[in-house]
């Protein structure tokens, strides 16, 4: 199932309902390069809060966009992450240490507005 994408503004937010497979972790990465530069978005929001596991896979791919989308002028920040998830994560030794993260879409906003001078 494709991870839906919507635009707000000079954003984007991406909406994971599920865990993804591979190749639906590597199409939301193409999907959101194709869409920062049709739409020349500033911030990037990735929302987990559906999530109820994160695989290694998934950590990195999430790692990556974030990376990846910084270096074409977006920033991204990964919302709605549930506790055990974060426990998971940090007993498995992933982490988000170099992206962003918030609590929830409103705090994920917030960031974005400070970082883009909005």
């Amino acid at each position: 199932m494709a991870v839906p994408i919507l635009k707000q503004g000079d954003y984007l937010i991406a909406t994971i309902q599920s865990a993804m497979t591979d190749s639906e972790a590597e199409q939301l990465r193409d999907d959101l390069m194709e869409r920062i530069g049709r739409y020349r978005s500033r911030g990037i929001i990735v929302d987990i809060t559906a999530l109820d596991v994160m695989d290694s896979f998934a950590a990195r791919s999430l790692r990556n966009i974030a990376h990846m989308t910084l270096l074409r002028g977006a920033d991204t920040v990964v919302v709605g992450m549930q506790p055990e998830v974060a426990f998971a994560m940090v007993q498995l030794g992933l982490t988000f240490e170099d992206v962003h993260t918030a609590l929830d879409l409103e705090e994920g906003l917030a960031f974005l507005d400070a970082r883009t001078g909005r």
